[in-house]
């Protein structure tokens, strides 16, 4: 089940973070970067981000989440953790799918990860999204930059892997 969290509510924000932290603790290994800014967020910060959360539930528990924000015609993905405990169970496809059949009259998609966040970047491949470069955000530091045009048909392949 996906819905919409409240973060507004502060135990919603605090269940965010509990699974955020974690899962960008994962990421940060991966990139050998400890100073990404998910890492030092806080439940004030989750509460007054002005992104949409959408999160999947195991159990009552939250699982994973994604979050955006909509700027124009343009979908913009801020947030995809999953708790490490729910890896490889297809939550963040789910979640992925879940928001791009939900938005599909936005005109594209765009968002971010590490650049050596290879588990991230082929499932936004498999989803149709497309690397449109690199920035530095630290020395040594890169972030791949993606984008999909919601029009385009993708398959969905392999969704759950």
């Amino acid at each position: 089940m996906i819905k919409t969290l409240q973060v507004s509510d502060r135990t919603v924000a605090q269940n965010i973070l509990d699974v955020q932290i974690p899962s960008y603790q994962v990421e940060a290994e991966i990139m050998g970067f400890q100073d990404i800014p998910p890492l030092h967020d806080t439940v004030e910060g989750i509460m007054q981000s002005n992104e949409t959360f959408l999160g999947t539930f195991f159990d009552e528990q939250l699982a994973g989440f994604v979050s955006y924000k909509k700027d124009g015609s343009i979908l913009d993905l801020h947030r995809l953790a999953v708790h490490p405990t729910y890896f490889r169970k297809g939550v963040a496809s789910r979640l992925l799918d879940y928001l791009l059949k939900q938005e599909s009259r936005m005109e594209k998609a765009v968002l971010s990860t590490g650049s050596t966040n290879t588990p991230a970047k082929n499932l936004y491949r498999r989803f149709g999204f497309r690397a449109t470069g690199d920035k530095e955000v630290a020395p040594g530091v890169y972030l791949t930059c993606f984008e999909r045009r919601m029009g385009e048909a993708v398959s969905f392949d392999n969704i759950d892997s």
